[in-house]
């Protein structure tokens, strides 16, 4: 059943934290790493090259989890569970140009790819969650 994303969720979104993706490998296991993410809306987008690992993850198997924290305070936490429900050609780069902006300040600087998509995620579960720790590293 999608969710609706709440206003905590949105603000981690929109800000430049990187997210952790999860996707399924062709036995199940899960296969974890970081990525940019975007939001439209209610869906979040994800802009890779879908002939990678995580790009043939996600046409086999659509479901998803994704784990963002504040970079500032990673106590500070935003837990998707969802799936793709479009998939949508970069080749253009318009969405990764986006997410270059809100990462980097830039447009993205390596231009050549052959077949660059976004992801647009449906969340099932956005869960925000604040924990009372605080982060002071040494």
């Amino acid at each position: 059943m999608p969710t609706t994303l709440d206003a905590d969720v949105r603000r981690l979104v929109d800000a430049p934290n990187f997210a952790a993706l999860s996707t399924l490998m062709p036995d199940g296991s899960p296969k974890v790493e970081p990525v940019w993410i975007g939001r439209e809306g209610d869906h979040l987008l994800i802009a890779t090259d879908s002939r990678g690992i995580k790009g043939r993850n996600l046409e086999r198997d659509k479901r998803v989890a994704l784990s963002v924290c504040d970079f500032q305070n990673p106590y500070e936490q935003v837990l998707v569970r969802g799936r793709v429900i479009e998939t949508r050609d970069d080749n253009d780069l318009v969405v990764l140009d986006a997410l270059s902006q809100q990462y980097l300040g830039k447009p993205f600087p390596r231009r050549k790819w052959s077949s660059r998509v976004v992801y647009v995620v449906e969340a099932d579960v956005a869960r925000y969650y604040k924990s009372p720790l605080e982060h002071t590293p040494t």
